[in-house]
């Protein structure tokens, strides 16, 4: 029984795909006890949030999982399987430590998924389907992410334009939960925005775009509002933080567009973040009092001073995540010779009693207590070295040095001690 993971995310995968094979909170119980119905899957737990869909099992058949994945939500393999990756035992348990500890989110160390992958864990312990390696596998997972998240500064640096759009806003506002953010666009840019926006809970955030279908999908991900691109003119005046990135050629927010909302606000700050190329938000609206507009070069310079610090952290947490897993594996080796170890007591056990009991008759007859304390220790002797003689001497050839040297590690023959 080996240990995998198999699914696809943000990195596999377009939102498209992702939607389709997500797993809904109130199918997930159903999805559980259908995955492990079988027996092939012997345990397992299922991890969906808006950037993935992961299975952690414990099986000896792993193509059975992708079947099912594909089958479960009415797909054909051949749709998912270009973007499904599975890894075996250990990058399994490695990719699951990654995955908690904030390595390969689309924000990079983020902690909203620790909570996700500890929400899976526990769904799956209360569907049952969550059996002794899993436990232990999601145990350590969780002390990993703590100890990434508390020795290095993985989630403290400004490792993205989008981070670094909120890093600046933060310059100007010393609340974000207080300010209305909008959105122009509903591109991968400015999903990772508002990812990171939600992170700081802003009184309102609103996504415009011209295709409205497309804007409601990330704005349902954030609990955002959609609004209609070509209405942007009659509501700037109510937003505080404006972040646009658009393929548009021509700018969307003029100048004087911007200088009417300022007289509507009465010449409150605001904060434009321009991500476009080409800009999407005049230049000349930099020029204005009370606005304050980053654009694509300004954000590059906070993450370049994050870039040394945010390298060296996630080193660190590579190091503590590659002895963990070597930590788990070896908890993993140590379980699967405890049948052996258990035998090996036993019979033990059974040579001892059955020499014991000859014993005790010879000195129930009278016999000198020192010979038959000498046959006893003889008796045991003979029976414990008889099974690794014969192995010696059944050997042959190259097997016999392999044999050899087994004998003397297992008996610790060559120590001086």
């Amino acid at each position: 029984m080996q240990l995998y993971a198999l699914g696809l995310n943000h990195h596999t995968a377009p939102l498209s795909i992702r939607e389709r094979v997500a797993f809904q909170p109130e199918r997930l119980d159903d999805a559980l006890h259908n995955l492990t119905h079988a027996r092939t899957v012997r345990e397992a737990a299922i991890l969906s949030t808006c950037n993935r869909t992961e299975l952690y099992f414990a099986t000896e058949q792993p193509q059975h999982a992708a079947d099912w994945l594909a089958s479960f939500h009415q797909l054909s393999l051949k749709e998912v399987s270009p973007y499904l990756y599975t890894y075996p035992q250990r990058d399994a348990i490695r990719h699951v430590f990654r995955v908690a500890s904030g390595l390969d989110s689309m924000v990079l160390g983020e902690p909203q998924i620790l909570g996700q992958v500890k929400d899976a864990a526990r769904r799956a312990e209360e569907a049952g389907t969550m059996g002794t390696l899993l436990h232990k596998l999601f145990q350590n997972t969780f002390a990993v992410a703590k100890e990434v998240r508390s020795t290095t500064a993985i989630g403290a640096n400004i490792v993205s334009m989008a981070a670094a759009a909120v890093h600046l806003s933060e310059r100007i506002f010393e609340r974000i939960s207080d300010q209305r953010v909008l959105f122009i666009g509903a591109g991968e840019m400015i999903e990772l925005c508002a990812a990171h926006f939600a992170g700081a809970n802003p009184r309102e955030m609103v996504v415009a775009n011209r295709t409205e279908a497309r804007a409601q999908v990330v704005a349902s991900r954030f609990g955002a509002q959609v609004m209609r691109l070509d209405a942007i003119g009659d509501v700037l005046a109510q937003f505080d933080i404006v972040v646009s990135c658009t393929a548009s050629p021509l700018p969307i927010v003029g100048l004087g567009m911007v200088e009417r909302a300022i007289k509507a606000r009465r010449h409150k700050p605001m904060v434009m973040v321009d991500l476009a190329v080409p800009r999407d938000i005049e230049a000349e609206v930099g020029a204005l009092d009370d606005i304050f507009l980053y654009t694509v070069d300004d954000l590059a310079q906070v993450v370049d001073a994050g870039l040394e610090s945010r390298q060296q952290a996630v080193i660190e947490a590579e190091e503590i995540i590659n002895t963990r897993v070597d930590g788990f594996l070896h908890w993993m080796q140590a379980r699967d010779a405890v049948p052996t170890i258990k035998a090996l007591r036993q019979h033990a056990e059974m040579l001892r009693t059955v020499e014991l009991e000859r014993a005790s008759k010879l000195l129930a007859k009278g016999e000198d207590p020192q010979k038959v304390l000498d046959a006893l220790s003889h008796g045991l002797i003979n029976k414990l070295m008889h099974g690794p003689t014969r192995f010696l001497n059944q050997s042959e050839g190259e097997q016999q040095a392999d044999a050899s040297r087994l004998v003397q590690q297992l008996f610790n023959l060559n120590s001086h001690d």
